[in-house]
């Protein structure tokens, strides 16, 4: 029974979030991991499905009892990843998937030593500006902090992340055949489309 942790970080860019949409759907045994938080939800957003909505009491909390894998400050907000929830869905011998930044994949490496750490970068600098700069809704200040960030995020990945692959979307299709086999290497549940790999 295939039971893997699989993280996944991108440099500012890498176009991750596609990456992953076109690739996931086809290993169902893969779920993806739940997140606390202490925004507020927004429209449609259910509590246990989307996050797990928490007050910064109830948030602070789970940091003192150790309940969490990893957690961050983003935007004024905590973010983070419940112990029980990993725990829960690996009893039911499901895979499951995070999205994690390189930062925060240090802190959830020490409790899960074993996860599958999957490294997503845009092909180069160049490139990445080029694909900010194609989408007409980034301001120059915008596409300054967005690379300024990559290139810290990929030095910091490189010197002090454990990651066992690495992903350049140059090509979106060529990036999505090399993930598949990737995961296909470990989770022995797969679709249809999947099962020749």
């Amino acid at each position: 029974m295939s039971k893997n942790l699989f993280v996944f970080s991108a440099a500012s860019g890498a176009g991750k979030t596609t990456l992953m949409n076109l690739v996931m759907p086809n290993f169902p045994n893969i779920v993806y991991s739940t997140s606390a938080t202490t925004r507020k939800p927004r429209a449609g957003e259910q509590d246990g499905v989307n996050y797990f909505f928490k007050t910064e009491e109830e948030f602070k909390k789970m940091i003192e009892q150790n309940e969490l894998a990893e957690w961050n400050v983003v935007h004024k907000n905590y973010y983070g990843t419940p112990k029980f929830f990993v725990e829960q869905k690996l009893a039911e011998g499901r895979d499951v998937a995070f999205d994690l930044d390189v930062f925060g994949k240090v802190n959830f490496d020490k409790i899960y030593p074993n996860a599958i750490g999957i490294l997503i970068l845009p092909p180069s600098q160049t490139e990445l500006e080029k694909r900010l700069r194609a989408r007409g809704t980034e301001t120059e200040e915008t596409i300054k902090i967005r690379m300024e960030n990559s290139l810290k995020e990929i030095e910091f990945a490189e010197t002090k992340g454990k990651y066992q692959y690495t992903i350049y979307n140059d090509d979106l299709e060529t990036a999505a055949v090399k993930l598949s086999e990737i995961i296909g290497k470990y989770s022995s549940f797969k679709s249809s489309s999947q099962s020749g790999s």
